[in-house]
């Protein structure tokens, strides 16, 4: 059976770089490029060449991509003007892109309202847009973005529809439609669809989507039923406001439901698709911000089990809890520890972590006792896992006593500094007997608060294990308040980085004392990292 080519746009640097508190460099546009590229995706826009420096920049040295074709975003010519006497469009004309794509009012009332034109003059405007990207080098691809497509449709058909039917006629590739608002809903999509479809063939439609109803993805796969080859979206869903379509979402979906995988193929193999997770998360670290744990396909939670008679079911029979492999996006699947746990989730997370252990071995419900009984004050071990694994090791008799911190003391004091500036400042001092050793060393740092300043006199000096530790560092620190009070329970959650390695974990600490609850997070983070190195002890 043959099946259908989708062809897959992605937006993130252009209008995911609308999302609040995103800001890309041109270094970052190139990295993100060139995953998305590896990816599989048809299309790579770029940004606005002639708005901003950033993507002036970008485009007076494109990437180099193998696969998606490099696309400029821009405005339709103003009203009033000729395409060759408009300096905003004629800057995306010289931009060099293979693909551009014009967005252009598709609404009446934006017309009146927004641009201050005729309808007539719209059009004209539209028509003469894309034959000017036409005209402007050979095989160039024009596109046009119909901006408020639904709310137009839905106030004015017959308007919409001559906006979208000019810009087909005049010779655009791809005729997008776009609810620009995010509030129209799938039903509603898949009607106008198809609508749409009766006049302009379906493969040179494109859907555009925002999630302000979380309805962006549905919205999205409800056009693709309705006739639309081309599909709009950023990963992660990025986007203004609520986000955008979620190519993280839709392209697994595509590859992976029968409904679709039947019918549609893509540029994205199944190959390809093991890299998505992958994808998803370097976006995250170029934004700096911790992955959505819940997201679907690729977040760190979309195929975890917590409750124990769902773990026992999963590892006899993974379909029974899991809608697709998660291999197959580049994911794995977690089971948790915690207090809901049975033996089946304590066997499945060491058998992750790579120790062999008997059902049947008494130390495993002795591990599973102690995992209730810490969880029951404060201890949380299901994004922790760096400490569930030292702790099973230790009950086990696996860890060795590489070093002991025999005190440790911080100070935190406010003062004026040499220019008479009144500074807050922290220092804490560590005494350590490395293994073997018969004499402490003793470390002092200081630090911009009490944690950073004991990760500082922790990580100086730890004798012959140093080498082993210079390449960690703390990336995050949540703190959380169990209980109320003046006896307030503090859990600590810790994420380290391996700079060398790129790897991460986790680890916890449970104390009344804050500064207490941090220490035994950091302690665990050191002791895991020398574990992993294999460290000899004296």
């Amino acid at each position: 059976m043959t099946r259908t080519r989708l062809y897959l746009f992605d937006t993130t640097l252009r209008d995911g770089a609308q999302t609040q508190g995103v800001d890309f460099s041109v270094a970052d546009k190139g990295r993100i490029a060139a995953v998305l590229d590896q990816l599989g995706v048809d299309y790579v826009e770029g940004g606005y060449p002639g708005a901003n420096a950033t993507d002036t920049e970008f485009f007076s040295n494109p990437p180099k991509l193998e696969r998606a074709t490099f696309t400029a975003f821009g405005m339709t010519k103003r009203a009033g003007r000729s395409a060759s006497n408009d300096p905003g469009f004629q800057a995306i004309l010289q931009s060099g892109a293979p693909a551009i794509c014009l967005v252009a009012k598709a609404w009446d009332y934006h017309v009146r309202v927004a641009l201050g034109i005729t309808n007539e003059e719209n059009l004209q405007g539209v028509v003469e847009s894309v034959r000017a990207v036409r005209a402007s080098a050979s095989n160039r691809e024009s596109m046009i973005d119909c901006e408020h497509f639904f709310d137009g449709y839905k106030a004015n058909p017959a308007y919409a529809l001559s906006v979208a039917r000019s810009a087909y006629d005049s010779g655009a590739r791809w005729v997008v439609l776009c609810d620009t608002n995010g509030g129209t809903l799938p039903h509603e999509i898949e009607a106008i669809v198809a609508d749409v479809a009766k006049a302009i063939p379906g493969s040179h439609l494109g859907i555009h989507t925002h999630n302000d109803t979380e309805n962006a993805v549905a919205n999205t796969l409800a056009a693709v039923r309705a006739g639309v080859r081309q599909i709009q979206g950023t990963l992660n869903g990025l986007g203004e406001r609520c986000g955008n379509a979620n190519l993280t979402s839709i392209i697994p979906t595509l590859l992976l439901k029968s409904e679709f995988a039947n019918r549609f193929e893509t540029g994205v193999t199944s190959e390809r698709l093991l890299a998505i997770t992958r994808a998803s998360r370097i976006l995250d670290e170029i934004l700096n911000r911790a992955p959505a744990r819940q997201a679907p396909y690729v977040g760190e939670s979309a195929f975890a089990t917590k409750a124990g008679i769902h773990a026992s079911a999963i590892l006899k029979e993974p379909e029974t809890y899991e809608h697709v492999k998660p291999e197959s996006v580049g994911n794995r699947r977690r089971v948790l520890v915690s207090n809901q746990a049975g033996r089946s989730n304590i066997m499945a997370e060491l058998e992750r972590v790579g120790i062999a252990v008997d059902k049947s071995d008494p130390r495993v419900a002795t591990l599973l006792d102690e995992v209730k009984l810490r969880e029951g004050a404060g201890y949380s071990y299901e994004a922790a896992d760096a400490s569930f694994e030292l702790l099973a090791r230790r009950i086990l008799g696996e860890v060795p006593r590489y070093f002991s911190v025999d005190s440790f003391r911080v100070m935190v004091e406010k003062r004026h500094n040499a220019v008479g500036e009144l500074v807050t400042v922290s220092e804490a001092t560590v005494k350590v007997f490395i293994a073997g050793a018969s004499e402490p060393l003793w470390s002092v740092a200081g630090g911009n608060g009490p944690v950073n300043a004991l990760d500082g006199a922790l990580r100086k000096d730890l004798g012959r294990y140093q080498k082993h530790i210079e390449t960690i560092e703390l990336v995050d620190y949540k703190v959380r308040i169990l209980t109320g009070g003046t006896e307030a329970v503090t859990r600590v959650l810790i994420e380290t980085l391996d700079t060398s390695t790129g790897d991460r974990w986790f680890t916890v600490g449970v104390s009344p004392n804050i500064v207490d609850a941090s220490f035994e997070a950091l302690l665990d983070s050191i002791n895991y990292k020398l574990l992993r190195d294999g460290a000899e002890v004296a």
